[in-house]
């Protein structure tokens, strides 16, 4: 149980170079529960989501994270390929949100801006 929904937790998305930046918008946290529902309830493994723009720099994030906002995250989701998460982020979401796919780092992009993207990488 998280304190920021029934899955999640603040500890999950704070800034790994441990600064304490930790905001989380509630938006990204309602699309992750979704998220993980249409999944029949798969763990979703918060690999990175808030970032300080030390942090952001150190891993090569770019200028205009969405993680430097608290409105991003990157996840793994046990048993399925970034290709088949972005695609379910996209049935759930068409035409809002940017929806990124990494197949090197097998990890999937998920931010709440206000237009649509969607790369692969």
């Amino acid at each position: 149980m998280g304190d920021l929904s029934e899955h999640f937790s603040r500890s999950e998305f704070s800034c790994k170079c441990g600064c304490g930046f930790d905001f989380v918008d509630a938006e990204l946290v309602l699309v992750l529960e979704n998220l993980r529902a249409k999944l029949g309830n798969r763990k979703i493994e918060i690999t990175s989501g808030c970032r300080c723009p030390h942090h952001n720099a150190l891993v090569g994030g770019a200028r205009g994270s969405k993680h430097l906002l608290g409105i991003a995250a990157d996840i793994k989701v046990a048993g399925r390929l970034p290709s088949a998460v972005a695609e379910c982020l996209d049935d759930l979401y068409p035409g809002r949100y940017g929806i990124g796919q990494y197949s090197k780092k097998a990890i999937t992009h998920i931010d709440v801006r206000k237009t649509a993207a969607r790369w692969s990488t």
